[in-house]
């Protein structure tokens, strides 16, 4: 199974992450953001884990991913829903950073590794389903 280009996955983490800083701007302010020693630009990180691992098990993708045409999905092609617990990993080993950055030769990172999954195309998806 083709996994997607790591372009289009650095594009979908720069989605998610713009969309959990807004979140976080909306929720603290942008004064507490912004203010030198404040704990809510801290905060993004552990938004961008629970949004991702939430949306990951229940729509297969995160808002970046979907947004951006990608989506999780078990390694070996067979579509079910995914394991909450195992995408919650998944997402913990992304923030850690280097998970992604050591991978295989088929593209799938450590965390897809972990977690037994692959991150695909909508276009892949699609042949999936046929």
């Amino acid at each position: 199974m083709e996994t997607a280009s790591w372009g289009r996955r650095i594009l979908a983490l720069v989605v998610d992450w713009t969309l959990c800083t807004l979140a976080v701007i909306v929720i603290f302010g942008l004064d507490e953001y912004t203010k030198t020693g404040s704990t809510a630009s801290l905060m993004v990180l552990p938004v961008y884990v629970v949004e991702s691992a939430l949306l990951t098990w229940l729509a297969g993708g995160s808002a970046g991913k979907l947004l951006t045409g990608l989506c999780v999905v078990p390694e070996d092609g067979r579509l079910r829903r995914l394991n909450p617990l195992k995408m919650l990993v998944r997402q913990v080993m992304v923030a850690l950073v280097i998970p992604p950055l050591v991978f295989r030769a088929d593209g799938r990172g450590l965390h897809d590794i972990v977690a037994g999954t692959s991150t695909i195309t909508f276009a892949t998806l699609r042949r999936l389903t046929k």
